[in-house]
């Protein structure tokens, strides 16, 4: 296996090295991530060692020449990563070799944990003096990294130390180590080192040297006895050997490969299906998820979890099947069955505990301890690690437990609640020389709960002697007093426990023995000759107390000396010795004075072999650092007052703004809300002009300079110092609270007095009680008041529109913060519990980015509604492992969310259709709100918003009083009757909690029937407030009393402050989330976008005060917006299918295959494809997520694809009746024509046959064959009559002199459809006289009304010319007759129907020829296209070539086979070209239906895009066209809309198309002549047969028949395969000359008019609804005509865009209709009637759904500004109040307006 490689690096011998020996040897340990093992690499090669069978091999030097040297490499890499046993290893290394470098390889930038201990790892192995010989070597992987080296230093250090540790010295390269150059450079630095060490090698005499010095440490001075080599390493082979189980066990655990951030708080934290059970027993590698999940929720039986015991069966010895037997020998048997197979050796619970703890991340951890603490468990103070047994203090662990404690002096019971990092308590330490017979922990529990294990002991369930890592951990409890005469010590004391025996343990020892106020030493007996006798002579001989327990004496407690006891354990009741240690612990700590007792405190600064966890973590250590930093800024600081210095943007301002808010969506008059609305924003304005402050300064810059880690640990230090800063002067305050309120209490109790005299002293009690309040909530300064106000600063400069001064990032990313802090787990403020407001604009941002982040995820939303204080944030905890506040002083205020992950292997397993839970947790309902702004109104507006919010509701009821279960059970009820009105329909579960005997079934069901009968109560009263027809409370909500109503017992188990989490209030929290799963599972939750929608819905609902009025359900109008996509392409899919079946038809009818047409045969024909689509819509209606909304719609949208196909069907029918009575009309064209194109081949022919001796003579051919073919064409001219011009608008205008007697030369027509409005056509108004015609004039209705009889009058028109078919029939005056006929009757119709009015006579005239205008284009273009296929001039004109062609082949004498080909081949070129354009077209607007974006959704999104056009063109003319007639609008922004695509997407996609389409025909083509020839070859038929057949087949792809050759001659035709032939090869020339004048431009011009890609699509999309808004005239943006419910649009117009005006003015309204629904407003339809009832005037106003609210579009402001001369031009008017609008409309750039369509719509 060795390896030698002689590379000669070096040209030159450092002189210094002359007396070296030949080789050097270095030795390489380290990170194997830090180095790439390859076949170049220098130094290492391209075998990696395997780490966990280190054998000889990893030992072999491989040998490398260099600088004259032979350098000997040995490859330790990876190897201090391990527990392996080194030290046979060691030995031989260092015998057989003579090393004189150990290089510690490091990778740049990936620094870990066991790297920080590496240098720690080479001392332990090889001594301290292995220093001298130590230096580092980074790796890099790219050049960039080795250059930031200083850099990297200078930030971390732990880099630092490492360094300084090895003298300074280290190198660079990179992790190929295949750079000569870099080797180069660290030989030479290694043989630099060898020389400051003046030669010196480490060598086994070094190592030898390091063994003696550990023996003569151990030496022993009673016996005299040192300890040899042989023996230490025996010693250490032991401590191996343990080290081997400790892998086992962590293997076993499936934490094998032992990574200290295997387990991350993150992955544990977030929910999977193991969560939804509990477990009393597992498999040994469920362990650790088992043990995690009931800590989480606080079930102190995390400890005493089972393990599962497999093959139980397999592992019991046979037994003695015979009961009864005389010769049974019990002594014989016994031993027998004692031989049976051993049992596998369970898993000590403590194990499990520090296996996790080992494995954990410092979140992890710092939770872990922080839920141990709260099962009243100890908790590890100094924790030895498995494998280098180097102790860590945990101090973060630490940091977030508070504990709470009564004393009781004199006078009173004072409570201190304090952070036990920094509480100064006394201490009694305990701790163990030798085995015991009594259990140390047990006797420790006896002194602080003798009802609770605090501390693990050999007695517990689960307790083994297999434990592994538990011997020197230090655990600590504190025993916290009550203030009651019960207590066992009258000041809170903390134990402390080592574990195992503590002469193995020196360090922990002395560290305890040090700190401790009482030490307590557990041994068998004295005895000066052991160890442990001297070390507790220097105990007794120090001044601190020492109490001595052996357990071979039988004493009872005495007192030796002051301060000195012992106590006797044999054969003593434990509650006897527990009573005598009590008492003796009790009287040692009263023995001390205040000034001399220990003070024992968290700090083990002065233990430098101590590893603090704090200093170790980089993150940490920075986060601490970076919090302290800001922490500064407060000092000194009065409390009180901090907010409103350093957090000023969520004070006064922000709370008046709120009240503004309010007040303005409560208003009802424009100009008071102008006035509120520029008090607002100027409110805003001072906002932003507020001084940021160095602390908010600081603390963003912080945020926005850290990596996510470094965040993490910098929020939570914040927290943590900001909870030391605040909580002594927050007790002090909640006692002078508390105390103030007592007092109160107490004169309200006073019964003798009367209430006149109590009054004035109730009054100035109540006045003072106020004023502690205000103080306690001006106190109260968390991590949320920070958020909170970088919402507000965010808010403010997002109203103005600009950065704030002194503002280190800009504005707009402020929300990116807080969505990483969400995503990280902490809570996000929804609603300000202060302000009682949600800050809307900061939490919509804050969603976006979340969905920037995450995706559009979905969540269900949980939320949770309670009295105060009756414990939600602790069930939530509870429930999710969340860390909500519920320390007393800290109950939530106002409303917080939370993100919980699902685990894809729980979405899997769980069917569930959402990724996060989001929790929101509330402030308490009737809570005795500390600022006394608690009203019922304010109850409502939280319960309404929670509820309307979650997907299911928690409502917590805590205790049994009827009174407070009542109210709050009005308040819920009301809530969810609102959602019941406004169609939403969450869930809701009862959680009634601290009940007695929770067991008790029967009383249970007493409460279930009491609960189901309040709720019928509560409901019914509820009913009357909301006007609602309920008559219980299952008549609201979907509510089973069985499964939907949960009972905790009480939370503690016992009595606080010592109590631990009752066991049965875990249980009640398993079968909580169990339910909670069950009611999540049916339901697919909130896509992030829609929770954003749904938030601001409710929030601008509960403003209104009227919420069901003003509610808008944006997620069910975006399902509804969804379903109209999807029936978009189900109606698509059929007419697209239908046009497929038409196209056949028609060509048939053409070819007079088929005489009928039915609509039951295209009904058959339509079947397949509508089964295709009913089956698409029962997968949508069943398995959307959204399916509990789209269920309303189900039945109407099956009914409305029923009429559809109906209509489709009736529509064909119609068109293909129509075309089969053209057909005969135009027969006689196409008979002539046909009969002049076949008398010209035969006369052509003639003509050939006379000059077939002049056949090579092309000139003389082609002169005679002009001479020819003008004869005969101007003979064919004169025969014929000739096609004339035709003058539409000339022909109407005749028409309308006739009717109206009226000379053309004395009238001039106005277009009707750009008039501004139509009271000029209003000859006069019956029963109406004076000043009332101008009003009714005005009418908007009455406009209106005109409007759409012109506008149906106009699409009526439309369809008429289309239907005449004038491009194959020609032009006929009489169709212009037909329509002025057909105007006229629809005038005289609207005045005859109970009009109050009639027309003048130019309204007519003026609306015909508009609309003889409008048709004008399209009657000359169908003309123009008559006319060139049938004027025989221009026809045949396009002929002449290929007759002279023929003509040729005549003349050359070619076979009549080829001739007949060819004639063949000329009359398809034309129905080719004809289908192909045909077939192309259609292709191409299904693939424009489907990939054009403005093209391809509802009506919302073609509205949208609609919009964005005409704001780019920003054309005055395009909007008034699109404001009055919507329809024609839609048209023209559809055809340049398709020109665009085609023109785009042309070469691309267009011509591809087109020559897939004419290849696939002309495989058609030629499958026919091959059939045809196969079938005239089998009959011995003849031309006519194969003539027959060959168009037969080709009948419903082409207008091609057989009668095309009547007239020419088929005689001598008998080669069939010739004609084959000749046609194959004539096709190609006719399908290239298609394709060669295929273009953008041609393609339309060869289509019939209803064959183009825009009529089609304008057929598809105009079939939606066009009713107007009543008050703006938005048109309705239902993509379904005639649909069912209201009409509706997603934002109104400016009311002014109608030309409506203010009451008694002549000035536009600059009102949405939205925001007139909340004003007392007026309009007059003939009476006069309140806008926010408009519903009452009936008709159209009846139809429409309007919500009132302040719904703006900023689209339209811009409008109303950048057109405002053109518009008041256009009205002749002028806006109302302009001076005070364009203030604030002017703002909008054309960008701003166009980006709002996207946010809004």
């Amino acid at each position: 296996m060795q390896r030698r490689s002689n590379w000669k690096l070096f040209d030159s011998v450092d002189p210094s090295l002359s007396s070296m020996d030949h080789c050097l040897t270095i030795v390489l340990f380290g990170n194997s991530d830090a180095v790439q093992f390859q076949h170049d690499n220098i130094l290492l090669g391209e075998i990696q060692p395997n780490i966990e069978n280190v054998t000889i091999s990893r030992t072999i030097p491989l040998q490398m020449k260099k600088s004259g040297h032979h350098v000997s490499v040995i490859n330790l890499i990876g190897i201090h990563e391990t527990a392996l046993d080194l030290n046979s290893l060691t030995a031989q290394l260092v015998n057989e070799n003579e090393i004189i470098a150990f290089v510690f390889v490091v990778r740049l930038g990936h620094l870990t944990d066991a790297d920080k201990m590496g240098i720690e790892w080479l001392q332990r192995v090889f001594g301290d003096g292995v220093l001298q010989f130590a230096m580092i070597l980074f790796t890099y992987e790219s050049q960039e990294e080795s250059d930031s080296i200083i850099d990297d230093l200078k930030k971390n250090s732990s880099l630092e130390r490492l360094i300084e540790k090895c003298g300074g010295r280290y190198h660079t390269c990179n992790m190929n180590m295949n750079n000569k150059s870099e080797i180069r450079h660290l030989i030479i630095s290694i043989e630099h080192l060898f020389i400051d060490n003046k030669q010196e090698r480490y060598t086994i005499e070094t190592y030898n040297t390091v063994l003696n010095r550990t023996c003569q440490s151990g030496k022993n001075t009673d016996l005299g006895e040192t300890r040899s080599i042989d023996s230490v390493r025996l010693n250490q082979n032991k401590r191996n050997g343990k080290k081997k189980e400790v892998e086992n066990l962590f293997q076993r655990l499936h934490l094998n490969n032992r990574n200290p951030f295997k387990l991350r708080a993150a992955d544990v934290l977030q929910l999977t299906a193991h969560s939804l059970h509990s477990h009393e027993s597992c498999a040994d590698e469920d362990l650790v998820q088992t043990f995690l999940q009931k800590l989480l929720m606080m079930n102190y039986r995390a400890r005493y979890i089972k393990t599962k015991e497999t093959n139980k069966q397999h592992d019991r010895p046979q037994t003695n099947s015979d009961l009864f037997n005389g010769d049974a020998d019990i002594f014989k048997e016994m031993s027998l069955f004692s031989q049976g197979k051993s049992k596998k050796i369970a898993i000590h619970p403590m194990d499990v505990q520090m296996a996790v703890f080992h494995c954990a991340d410092s979140f992890l951890k710092q939770l872990m301890v922080t839920k141990l603490s709260q099962c009243q468990y100890a908790l590890p103070l100094l924790v030895p690690d498995p494998f280098t047994q180097e102790i860590e203090f945990p101090l973060w662990t630490f940091r977030q437990i508070s504990k709470s404690w009564k004393i009781k002096d004199a006078k009173e019971e004072i409570s201190k609640i304090q952070s036990i990092w920094k509480a100064e308590t006394p201490m009694v330490a305990f701790f163990r020389f030798g085995s015991l017979s009594s259990s140390k922990s047990q006797l420790i529990n006896s002194l602080i709960n003798d009802k609770h294990n605090t501390f693990f002991h050999r007695n517990c369930p689960g307790s083994s002697k297999t434990r592994l890592l538990m011997d020197g951990v230090v655990e600590i409890a504190w025993y916290c007093p009550s203030g009651k005469d019960t207590d066992k010590f009258s000041q809170c004391v903390a134990f402390c426990n080592l574990h195992g025996d503590a002469g193995g343990h020196e360090k922990q020892l002395q560290i305890l023995t040090e700190m401790a106020s009482v030490n307590v030493v557990i041994l068998p007996r004295l005895d000066r000759n052991n160890k442990s006798g001297e070390q507790i002579q220097q105990l007794y001989k120090d001044r601190k107390p020492l109490i001595c327990l052996f357990t071979e004496d039988e004493c009872s407690v005495t007192e030796m000396r002051n301060g000195k006891y012992k106590i006797g354990l044999k054969d003593r009741n434990q509650s006897d010795v527990s009573e005598d240690l009590e008492q003796a612990i009790n009287e040692c700590l009263s023995l001390l004075s205040p000034e001399s007792l220990s003070i024992f405190r968290l700090d083990m600064s002065k233990y430098s072999f101590i590893r603090v966890d704090e200093k170790y973590n980089d993150d940490c250590s920075k986060g601490k650092t970076d919090a302290q930093k800001i922490m500064k800024l407060l000092k000194d600081k009065n409390l009180t007052e901090i907010k409103k210095s350093f957090l000023p943007c969520q004070g006064t301002l922000w709370h008046q703004w709120c009240a503004k808010n309010k007040e303005l969506h409560r208003s009802q008059g424009n100009e008071l809300e102008m006035k509120i609305k520029q008090e607002m924003k100027k409110i805003r304005e001072q906002q932003h002009v507020l001084d940021i402050g160095e602390f908010m300064k600081l603390f963003i810059t912080e945020m926005n300079s850290q990596s996510l880690n470094e965040k993490i640990f910098f929020l939570k230090w914040l927290a943590i110092l900001l909870d030391e800063y605040t909580s002594a002067d927050l007790s002090a305050l909640h006692y002078k609270y508390d105390k103030k309120w007592s007092e109160v209490l107490k004169l309200k109790e006073k019964n003798e007095i009367t209430e006149q005299q109590i009054a004035p002293n109730l009054t100035d009690e109540q006045t003072e009680l106020d004023k502690i309040s205000k103080a306690l909530q001006a106190a109260t300064f968390g991590l949320e008041h920070i958020l909170r106000e970088i919402g507000q600063i965010y808010e403010s400069c997002k109203s103005v529109n600009k950065n704030k001064e002194g503002l280190p990032c800009d504005f707009s990313s402020l929300p990116s913060l807080a969505a990483e802090m969400m995503i990280s787990g902490f809570p996000l403020e929804l609603m300000d519990g202060d302000a009682a407001h949600v800050p809307v604009v900061w939490v919509t941002a804050v969603l976006d980015q979340l969905i920037q982040k995450l995706g559009d995820k979905r969540v269900f939303v949980l939320s949770v509604l309670g009295i105060q204080s009756s414990g939600k944030s602790t069930m939530l905890n509870a429930m999710f492992g969340l860390q909500f506040a519920v320390s007393a002083g800290r109950c939530t205020r106002g409303a917080f969310m939370q993100l919980v992950r699902i685990s894809d292997e729980m979405k899997t397993k769980e069917q569930l259709k959402f990724d996060y839970i989001l929790v929101v947790d509330t402030e308490g309902l009737r809570a005795l709100e500390l600022s006394g702004r608690s009203t019922r109104h304010q109850d409502n507006e939280l319960a309404t918003f929670v509820v309307g919010l979650g997907n299911l509701t928690l409502i917590n009821i805590f205790g049994e009083n009827p009174s407070e279960l009542q109210d709050i059970l009005q308040i819920v009820v009301q809530a969810f009757m609102r959602m019941k009105k406004v169609r939403l329909n969450p869930s809701c579960m009862f959680v009634h909690q601290n009940v007695s005997e929770v067991t008790a079934g029967q009383k249970n069901m007493d409460g279930r029937r009491r609960l189901q009968q309040t709720l019928d109560e509560m409901t019914k009263l509820a009913a009357k407030g909301e006007v609602c027809d309920a008559e219980c409370f299952n008549d609201v909500i979907t509510f089973d009393i069985q499964k939907d109503v949960k009972y905790f017992a009480q939370l503690w188990e016992g009595s606080p402050p010592m109590a631990p989490p009752n066991p049965s209030y875990c249980e009640n929290i398993q079968e909580l989330k169990t339910a909670f799963f069950c009611h999540a599972s049916k339901s697919y939750g909130l896509e992030l976008t829609h929770l954003k929608h749904r938030i601001n819905d409710l929030w601008r609902a509960l403003l209104n005060e009227r919420f069901v009025f003003s509610f808008r359900n944006a997620l069910e109008i975006a399902t509804y917006r969804k379903l109209e996509t999807e029936y978009s392409k189900w109606s698509w899919s059929l007419r697209r299918t239908m046009l497929d079946i038409e196209n056949k038809l028609y060509n048939k009818i053409e070819n007079e295959a088929i005489n009928t047409v039915s609509e039951i045969d295209l009904q058959e024909n339509l079947n397949v494809k509508n089964e295709e689509v009913e089956k698409s819509m029962s997968e949508f209606f069943e398995k959307d997520k959204d399916k509990d909304i789209l269920i309303q719609w189900k039945i109407s949208f099956y009914i409305k694809i029923k009429d559809l196909r109906e209509n489709i069907v009736r529509e064909t029918t119609r068109k293909l009746s129509e075309i089969l009575q053209q057909r005969d009309m135009k027969k006689r064209i196409d008979a002539q024509r046909t009969h002049h194109e076949n008398d010209l081949l035969e006369k052509s022919k003639e003509l050939a046959i006379k000059l077939k001796d002049k056949a090579n003579d092309e000139t003389i051919l082609k002169k005679e064959f002009e001479k020819f073919w003008e004869e005969c064409v101007n003979k064919i001219t004169a025969e014929t009559p000739p096609i004339k011009d035709i003058n539409v608008l000339k022909d109407m205008k005749e028409i309308l002199s006739n009717y109206e007697s009226v000379r053309l030369n004395d009238w001039t027509s106005c277009d009707i459809f750009t008039v501004p409005h139509y009271s000029d056509y209003i000859q006069k108004l019956r029963g109406v006289t004076g000043h009332a015609v101008r009003s009714a004039k005005l009418t908007f209705e009455v406009e209106s009304q005109i409007k759409n009889l012109v506008s149906d009058i106009a699409q009526h028109s439309d369809k008429t010319i289309m239907s005449y078919n004038i491009s194959k029939t020609g032009y006929n005056k009489t169709y212009i007759q037909e329509l002025a006929e057909y105007i006229k009757a629809r005038v005289m119709d609207y005045e005859q129907g109970f009009r109050n009015f009639v027309f003048k006579k130019e309204f007519y005239m003026d609306l015909a020829m508009s609309i003889c205008k409008r048709i004008n284009k399209v009657i000359t273009d169908q003309h123009k296209r008559f006319r060139e296929a049938n004027d025989p001039v221009l026809y045949f004109e396009q002929k002449s070539k290929e007759y002279y062609s023929i003509f040729q082949k005549y003349c050359q004498g070619a076979t009549s086979a080829a001739i007949f080909g060819e004639i063949i081949c000329q009359k398809l070129k034309e129905p080719i070209q004809n289908s192909v354009y045909k077939n192309t077209s259609r292709d191409l607007t299904n693939e424009i239906q489907m990939n054009c974006e403005s093209l391809n959704g509802n009506r919302s999104k073609l509205e949208k895009h609609i919009l964005k056009t005409l704001a780019e063109q920003e054309d005055f003319d395009k909007y008034i066209k699109y404001f009055n007639y919507p329809r024609d609008h839609l048209k023209s922004f559809i055809k340049d809309e398709v020109s665009q695509y085609i023109t785009d997407k042309f070469e691309a996609s267009v011509r591809p198309k087109m020559k897939k389409n004419i290849e696939l025909l002309q495989q058609k083509i030629m499958k026919a002549a091959q059939k045809a020839t196969a079938v005239v070859n089998t009959t011995s038929g003849d031309v006519q047969k194969w003539l027959n057949d060959f168009t037969l087949q080709l009948s419903d792809v082409l207008i091609f028949s057989v009668k095309v050759f009547s007239g020419v001659s088929h005689e001598g035709i008998d080669d069939f395969k010739l004609l084959e032939d000749v046609i194959s090869k004539l096709l190609g020339s006719v399908s290239s000359e298609i394709q060669h004048k295929f273009s953008t431009k041609t393609f339309p011009e060869n289509l019939e008019q209803m064959d183009r890609p825009d009529e089609i699509l304008i057929d598809h999309l105009c079939q939606c609804c066009w009713v107007q808004c009543p008050f703006c005239a938005a048109t309705c943006t239902n993509t379904i005509e005639n649909h069912s419910g209201d009409h509706s649009v997603p934002f109104h117009r400016v009311d002014g865009l109608t030309g409506s005006c203010y009451d008694e003015t002549e000035c536009l309204g600059a009102d949405f209709c939205t925001n007139l629904m909340r004003t007392g407003k007026m309009f007059y339809t003939g009476q006069w009637f309140l806008c926010r009832e408009y519903r009452k005037a009936g008709n159209v106003y009846a139809e429409w759904s309007i919500t009132p609210d302040f719904s703006e579009l900023p689209y339209w402001k811009w409008f109303v500004c950048r057109f405002q001369e053109d518009l008041e031009k256009y009205f002749e008017k002028t806006f109302h109040m302009w001076d005070v609008i364009s203030y604030e409309w002017s703002q909008y750039s054309k960008e701003q307006a166009i980006k709002s369509l996207d946010e809004y719509i």
